[in-house]
């Protein structure tokens, strides 16, 4: 087999759970093939690079297998080399900005002061 649909591909080596949100993502616009967006019915070949965005994330992967159908984990590993960064540390991750405590009540006038500076009012 020389090529398959990419969004049958992605499916097979368990980057999305269902064919349905492979499909759904390719259309989205979350998965592109060699740097161009991908139709859910774009071809990949072997030494295509797929770049999948998937929650806030983008996974660069290099296909060395055509897989249409889905198989288990360590098959489907086998079926692509993982060119994604890691991960920043924890301490580097931003925290979330304008998130208050559950519980604090409400804020004071310097805190409200405060979030709207930061909110640029």
């Amino acid at each position: 087999m020389a090529s398959a649909r990419v969004d049958a591909w992605i499916w097979g080596v368990r980057a999305y759970k269902s064919r349905t949100q492979a499909t759904a993502a390719c259309a989205a616009g979350h998965v592109r093939v060699n740097g161009d967006r991908a139709k859910p019915s774009t071809k990949v070949s072997i030494g295509d690079r797929v770049v999948i965005r998937n929650n806030g994330i983008d996974r660069t992967l290099e296909i060395t297998a055509i897989l249409t159908k889905r198989v288990s984990a360590e098959v489907a590993a086998q079926a692509y080399i993982d060119h994604t960064p890691p991960p920043p540390p924890k301490a580097e991750r931003a925290a979330p900005v304008g998130v208050r405590d559950r519980g604090a009540g409400r804020p004071t006038k310097r805190e409200r002061r405060q979030i709207d500076k930061l909110r640029g009012r």
